[in-house]
């Protein structure tokens, strides 16, 4: 799953309003996983509009505010801006540029993918405000030889409820070295009805706590279903049971 945020990109004053946010280009995959010992990973876009489109695209380190000058990671781009002509394709190839990563767990970038559209036509004498669109997608940098499998990292997960100062929550902790994505979270107790937790994150050897409603003693037999994202952006359903 990638997040998909439209920027201002011109406003033109006049005397009519009108707005264009149609986001046209098309990314193949919702996510890229780079293994440690490759030199380069590809991903390819295709341009489903019938427009020309130009697209601008850098990696940094988890700062959404980051631009294609202020970005931190070890990752290179080619090109870093290009033009897709209606109905085409192009192919982005990342390359690791740096050293010194960790080689016992994921880390975890992010991909950014702005597209801005094409200057808008038969405007004059109107307002327009036209929007450039940022794809932002996971990039897993992956070492080699890691333990177990990430298709198995979801069942190692431990769930527990939690109670701190600002109330309870569902806590989850990974002892996996791969982050593990929930699409979907919902806690089961008793004969009430499932508490849906929305979705998150876990990193490698973290937790991360799911805010609760309800009082800790409402989730003495507590179970939970969760939907997880795989490498190739499908859906896998799973359920645990919970500590108290």
């Amino acid at each position: 799953m990638f997040r998909t945020k439209p920027t201002i990109l011109a406003i033109v004053l006049a005397l009519c309003g009108t707005s264009t946010a149609n986001a046209a280009v098309v990314i193949g995959g919702t996510r890229v996983i780079f293994p440690a010992q490759a030199r380069d990973v590809s991903l390819r876009l295709e341009n489903k509009g019938g427009d020309p489109a130009l697209v601008q695209v850098w990696v940094d380190d988890g700062d959404e505010r980051s631009t294609p000058t202020s970005a931190h990671a070890p990752f290179a781009i080619t090109p870093p801006v290009f033009r897709i002509d209606p109905g085409n394709g192009h192919a982005l190839r990342i390359v690791h540029v740096g050293d010194g990563m960790p080689s016992d767990k994921e880390v975890l970038y992010w991909l950014n993918v702005l597209e801005i559209p094409p200057k808008a036509s038969d405007v004059e004498g109107k307002n327009v405000l036209q929007f450039a669109f940022r794809h932002r997608l996971k990039l897993f940098h992956r070492p080699k030889g890691l333990p177990s499998s990430p298709d198995r990292a979801a069942a190692a997960l431990r769930w527990s409820i939690e109670r701190g100062a600002n109330g309870s929550s569902l806590k989850v902790v990974n002892p996996s070295p791969y982050h593990v994505s929930f699409n979907a979270v919902d806690l089961h107790a008793g004969a009430d009805s499932p508490v849906s937790l929305g979705g998150g994150m876990v990193a490698p050897g973290a937790s991360f706590g799911f805010p609760l409603s309800k009082d800790k003693a409402s989730f003495d037999t507590a179970k939970v279903a969760f939907v997880t994202i795989n490498d190739f952006g499908a859906t896998v359903r799973g359920s645990a049971a919970v500590d108290r």
